[in-house]
């Protein structure tokens, strides 16, 4: 039995092992086998993760993540994982391999997963037009005429990354201002390429193979109209990833995996959360990373102070500092 699995190899899950690597636990980390490295696997130019003044993308980013946690000992095993059963003092994670591992200790580390319209045409037309990623599917819409859903700093992003490719690029917004930072609103206001479509929502999507156009709501007076186009990026947000914890974790009014304060501790003993999971707020590569971090230290705690039977010698409560770092 290992004593360290950590589900998850975006930010967090990456720092974490990082962390535990550096302190010998050995940890075994559940990388997936389509979604390693995270959402920022998706992601063009990460320009505020600090030590890159000039910027980096964001799959640079996380290879070197996954490099350094190697370097000190840590296990990377590309698959998915199926199950958990967080009964007893062993946490057991079944793979979609079929393989069994436990461990006295869990990272649940799985970030969140992009947030759907839930309309007509969506799911039929998904890959056929909606998309969900710029970087992935960018390139087969050179020279077409596209939309991007959305309002905060990733539908920006998002837009500004498919002017390199799409002849126009639609920037459709429910409201008639945008959540998204300053400057990424100064660069989609600067892109002759880029034009907002104010106080509008998609109500369905039109094509029979591939997508061929919208039907737009507007949210002010309730008229419709449709809009042609080939294809949909759709940035409206995410949702965590708790499905494997559904009724084994306590979960936030969010949604979220409920922790103790600013700790990685959940409702179960030698279980812990980091990364965007748990975070419905903040949401950021950094913030995620720190998250990281604080569950490395509190796992490490809490090997720390488990007895010869494999239970704890003390309650989290009356564990009192941090290792040093």
């Amino acid at each position: 039995m290992r004593q360290l699995i950590i589900i998850g190899s975006g930010p967090a899950g990456y720092t974490a092992a990082i962390y535990a690597a550096r302190a010998n636990l050995n940890p075994l980390v559940i990388a997936s086998s389509v979604e390693a490295g995270g959402e920022l696997m998706n992601t063009t130019e990460v320009e505020n993760f600090p030590g890159f003044p000039e910027g980096i993308m964001g799959p640079d980013l996380m290879t070197k993540m996954q490099q350094q946690a190697e370097r000190f000992g840590a296990e990377i095993v590309y698959d998915d994982v199926v199950s958990v059963d967080l009964d007893g003092p062993a946490k057991k994670v079944v793979l979609g391999s079929g393989a069994e591992h436990s461990a006295d200790a869990l990272v649940y580390a799985t970030g969140s997963a992009p947030r759907k319209l839930g309309i007509e045409g969506e799911s039929r037309l998904s890959g056929r037009g909606v998309s969900y990623c710029a970087t992935c599917d960018g390139f087969f819409f050179r020279e077409r005429t596209i939309a991007v859903v959305g309002g905060g700093d990733s539908a920006l992003e998002e837009a500004t990354f498919l002017t390199k490719f799409a002849s126009k690029v639609y920037l459709i917004h429910r409201r008639d201002e945008l959540r998204a930072s300053k400057i990424m609103q100064e660069r989609a206001f600067a892109n002759d390429k880029i034009e907002l479509v104010w106080n509008s929502a998609i109500v369905d999507i039109v094509g029979e193979d591939a997508v061929t156009g919208v039907v737009l709501e507007d949210t002010v007076d309730g008229s419709r109209r449709e809009l042609t186009l080939d294809g949909v990026f759709v940035a409206i947000g995410n949702d965590p990833r708790t499905h494997l914890v559904h009724g084994k974790l306590d979960l936030t009014a969010e949604g979220t995996v409920w922790v103790d304060g600013r700790s990685s501790r959940t409702s179960v003993p030698g279980v812990f959360a980091a990364g965007d999971v748990i975070d419905p707020t903040y949401r950021q590569a950094v913030t995620a990373a720190g998250s990281g971090t604080v569950a490395a230290l509190d796992v490490e705690h809490y090997l720390a102070g488990l007895g010869e039977a494999g239970v704890p010698d003390a309650t989290a409560d009356q564990i009192e500092g941090l290792p040093a770092v």
